[in-house]
C-alpha cells in the first residue's frame, strides 16, 4: 500500500490525458461521442458518494476527477462547432440504458448494488466510444485513457479497506480504458 497522499499525483496525471484530450477537440483530431461523455460527468460524482458512504478516503480522488474532467469535455464540444462525434440511435439507446442503470444506482440502498449499477451505466456509456474508437480510431486521443488507468491504478494501490463497494469502480475504468486504448491502437499493434 502507498501512502495515501501520492493520490495528488493523480491530478496531475489526470490533468495531463485531459488537456491533450482538450487540445485535440480544439483542433479538430479528437472527436468525442457526447452520450459517452454524458454519463462519464454524471456516474463518477455519484459513485464517489457512495463510496465515501462506504468508508473510501482520498482514493476517490481519481474518479472524482474523472467526473469533473468529462464535464469540462462537454462544455468545450458545447462552445466548439463540429467537436464531437455524431449521435446515432445505437448511442441514444446505450444512453438511455445507462441513465436508467444510474437511476437505479442512485435509489438502491445497498452499497454493493448500488456500485454494480454504476458500473453498468459506466460500461453502457462506453460502448459507443469503444466502437468510433474500433471503427475511426483517428477520432480519440489515447493518453487520456492511459492517464486515466494510471491515475486509478494509483487509487487502488492507497485502499486502507478491500471492500468491493470502495474497488469495483476504479477497477472498471481501469477495464473499459483498456479497451478503448486496444480499440484505438488495434492496428498498429497488429502491425508490430
Amino acid at each position: 500500500m502507498l501512502p495515501e497522499n501520492i493520490i495528488y499525483i493523480t491530478i496531475l496525471i489526470s490533468l495531463v490525458g485531459y488537456f491533450s484530450y482538450l487540445r485535440g477537440i480544439i483542433s479538430g483530431n479528437t472527436k468525442p461521442n457526447l452520450v459517452s461523455w454524458f454519463i462519464w460527468s454524471l456516474a463518477p460524482f455519484i459513485g464517489v458518494f457512495f463510496q465515501i458512504k462506504a468508508g473510501a478516503g482520498l482514493s476517490v480522488l481519481p474518479i472524482f476527477m474523472s467526473g469533473l474532467n468529462s464535464l469540462l469535455v462537454i462544455i468545450v464540444c458545447v462552445f466548439r462547432k463540429n467537436a464531437y462525434w455524431k449521435i446515432n440511435t445505437f448511442d441514444v439507446i446505450c444512453g438511455v440504458i445507462s441513465l436508467i442503470a444510474l437511476i437505479l444506482y442512485i435509489i438502491t440502498h445497498n452499497l454493493s448494488i448500488s456500485i454494480l449499477f454504476a458500473i453498468t451505466s459506466d460500461a453502457l456509456a462506453y460502448i459507443p466510444t469503444i466502437i468510433k474508437s474500433w471503427k475511426f480510431p483517428s477520432t480519440e486521443t489515447g493518453l487520456m485513457y492511459t492517464t486515466g488507468i494510471i491515475s486509478n491504478i494509483i487509487g487502488l494501490l492507497i485502499i486502507k479497506i478491500w471492500i468491493f463497494p470502495i474497488y469495483a469502480f476504479s477497477f472498471s475504468i481501469i477495464i473499459f480504458n483498456t479497451l478503448v486504448l486496444v480499440s484505438i491502437y488495434r492496428k498498429k499493434l497488429a502491425i508490430s
